[in-house]
């Protein structure tokens, strides 16, 4: 089964992935962070490692090896942290949404507030109108 990258639901975060990918290595940070945070990457680095040493390429210590490994580390550090500035965009991006949604849904608010009051004014006056217009029914003594 292959890994899918999910395609986000939120138009806002569509957008942003939209623009995210007009810059080439953007894409290719993405592509790289994708298949660094993979098992794949974990099984190809297991099988290299105890080929590397099961074959002898090298005595130990393995000096090649450890600075293949260590230039390896440098790099997949950077693209953690492309990866994380990548998430903070996202979250911000929805935060940025969810601010507006907020700002719209007080402004409803207060208009049905708004509406609400009105409602009730018009009704007390409709009952005070129908109150003065309907003659007081006096009960009869017998």
């Amino acid at each position: 089964m292959r890994a899918t990258h999910s395609v986000p639901v939120s138009p806002a975060l569509l957008r942003h992935l939209r623009e995210r990918s007009t810059r080439r290595e953007n894409r290719v940070a993405d592509q790289i962070t994708l298949f660094a945070g993979s098992m794949k990457f974990v099984y190809i680095h297991a099988i290299w490692f105890s080929l590397w040493i099961g074959l002898g390429l090298e005595d130990y210590p393995f000096g090649l090896l450890t600075m293949i490994v260590s230039l390896e580390a440098i790099f997949l550090s950077t693209f953690v942290m492309i990866s994380q500035n990548r998430a903070d965009e996202k979250r911000q991006v929805i935060a940025d949404e969810a601010w507006r949604t907020v700002q719209e849904e007080e402004q409803q608010n207060e208009r049905l507030l708004r509406l609400s009051n009105e409602i009730l004014d018009l009704t007390k006056e409709i009952h005070a109108a129908s109150a003065a217009a309907t003659p007081a029914i006096r009960p009869q003594t017998q």
